[in-house]
C-alpha cells in the first residue's frame, strides 16, 4: 500500500486516492504541526483500528466530484447552475457516505426467468438527514434519489459576522432519536467549524454517538477539521475538497464564496 506522511493532527486520517490530490502545501500542514496520514486505500482491519479514536476525512477522487466543485468555484456561475451543481455534488457525496453503512434485508424474489437472491435497503431504519440552512438545502436536494428511506429535520444556524460565533435560530430536531440512528449532517462549508460543532452538539445531547454521524460538505478547511477531530473522535467527514486556509472574515480561501447566497440568489 502506498503511503505518504502529511499532517492535520494525529487524530485525523484523510483518505484520498491518488495521493497526489492532497499535498502538504495545499493544506498548510507544516504550519500547524499536525500529523495526518494520507492513504490511497484502507483495509477493513485498518479502518476498524482507526475509527474508534481518529476522525476519518474522505475526499472521493471521482472526476464528477472535481467537475462540480470546479463549477461551484467559478465566480461567473449563475445562481440556477450553482444550485444545481450543489445538488449534484451532494448526490455523489451521499452515495459515497452511504457505502457499507445502510441496513439491508435479504430474501428471494421471482424474476421473469427464475428465483433470485436479493437485498433491499431496510425501510424500517430510515437515515436521518439534517441540512443546516440555508445552503445545506441545496447540497441535500437529491438525497431522496439516493437513499430509499429518509427522515429530514432542519436546523437553522447563523454566524455573527464580527465574532464568527454561531446562533441557532431554528431547531426542528425531535427530543429523542431512535437508538442506532444513522445521521447525515449536511453543512456545505466547514470553515471555522463553529456551525457544524453546534449542530453535532445537539445530536450528542440526544444520545447520538460520534460513529453514528457522517458529515457532508462541499468544501472543508484545516481549522474546522482540527476542531472536529479534537471534539469527536470516530467521526466521518465526506467533502468535495479541502482548501488550505480561512481568512479573517471566516471564509474559506479559495473556497466558493457564500454558498447560501449563491444558491438562492440573495
Amino acid at each position: 500500500m502506498a503511503m505518504a506522511s502529511a499532517s492535520l493532527t494525529n487524530n485525523i486520517i484523510i483518505i484520498n486516492s491518488p495521493i497526489r490530490n492532497v499535498s502538504a502545501n495545499q493544506l498548510q500542514l507544516q504550519r500547524r504541526r499536525m500529523n495526518v496520514v494520507v492513504r490511497a486505500q484502507t483495509t477493513a482491519s485498518e479502518k476498524k483500528s482507526v475509527t474508534d479514536n481518529r476522525m476519518l476525512v474522505f475526499v472521493p477522487p471521482h472526476p464528477l466530484i472535481k467537475h462540480w466543485v470546479s463549477i461551484l468555484r467559478n465566480e461567473d456561475t449563475p445562481c440556477p447552475i450553482f444550485k444545481n451543481a450543489m445538488g449534484e455534488l451532494g448526490r455523489l457525496l451521499i452515495y459515497e457516505a452511504s457505502r457499507d453503512w445502510l441496513p439491508v434485508v435479504s430474501g428471494e424474489i421471482q424474476s421473469p426467468l427464475g428465483v433470485a437472491s436479493v437485498e433491499f435497503i431496510d425501510p424500517r431504519e430510515p437515515v436521518t438527514i439534517i441540512p443546516i440552512l440555508r445552503a445545506g438545502l441545496a447540497l441535500v436536494e437529491h438525497a431522496s434519489s439516493i437513499l430509499p428511506a429518509t427522515k429530514t429535520y432542519h436546523l437553522g444556524i447563523s454566524r455573527d459576522e464580527e465574532t464568527l460565533q454561531p446562533t441557532i435560530y431554528l431547531n426542528k430536531l425531535p427530543e429523542t432519536l431512535p437508538e442506532g440512528s444513522r445521521v447525515l449532517v449536511v453543512d456545505p462549508m466547514l470553515a471555522t467549524g463553529g456551525t457544524i460543532i453546534a449542530a453535532i452538539n445537539l445530536l450528542k445531547d440526544r444520545g447520538i454517538a460520534n460513529n453514528q454521524i457522517k458529515v457532508i460538505s462541499a468544501v472543508a478547511s484545516p481549522p474546522a477539521l482540527q476542531k472536529l477531530s479534537e471534539k469527536y473522535p470516530g467521526l466521518h467527514v465526506y467533502t468535495g475538497t479541502i482548501d488550505p486556509t480561512v481568512n479573517e472574515k471566516g471564509y474559506i480561501i479559495p473556497g466558493l464564496g457564500d454558498a447560501g447566497d449563491r444558491s438562492f440568489g440573495t
